[in-house]
């Protein structure tokens, strides 16, 4: 019959333990969700739903997503304090950082500093 986890767990050294333990939080963290990563950060939807000027229903909704603009998933990790960053990845060659300044255009908060004025001008 095989073993549980904790059964193997428990013949590693107090070392290796800890090792297992700081890589399982590691790919945790990796892993949230929209909501888990609002959570930790301490925030409720109507925070968010403020720093965005949007309802939190709509908030509710960019979490229960699948699939987000990237417009949109920059908009919410700045509205937690965060930057948004995408690294391509290829074979065969080193990794593409593409950057997220053209959407800072598009955020609510852009919107709202950027004025009437030129916002005519460059229509």
């Amino acid at each position: 019959m095989g073993r549980t986890l904790d059964e193997m767990l428990q013949t590693l050294s107090p070392t290796q333990r800890r090792a297992v333990a700081k890589r399982t939080a590691v790919l945790i963290a990796e892993e949230l969700s929209l909501r888990d990563l609002r959570k930790a950060m301490r925030l409720t939807q109507s925070d968010i739903a403020k720093r965005l000027r949007k309802g939190q229903d709509e908030v509710s909704r960019i979490e229960n997503r699948d699939d987000l603009l990237i417009s949109t998933l920059h908009g919410y990790v700045k509205s937690l304090g965060g930057e948004l960053e995408l690294v391509a990845r290829f074979k065969n060659r080193e990794p593409v950082r593409l950057t997220s300044a053209v959407l800072a255009k598009r955020t609510p908060a852009a919107k709202a500093t950027k004025p009437k004025a030129a916002s005519r001008a460059a229509a």
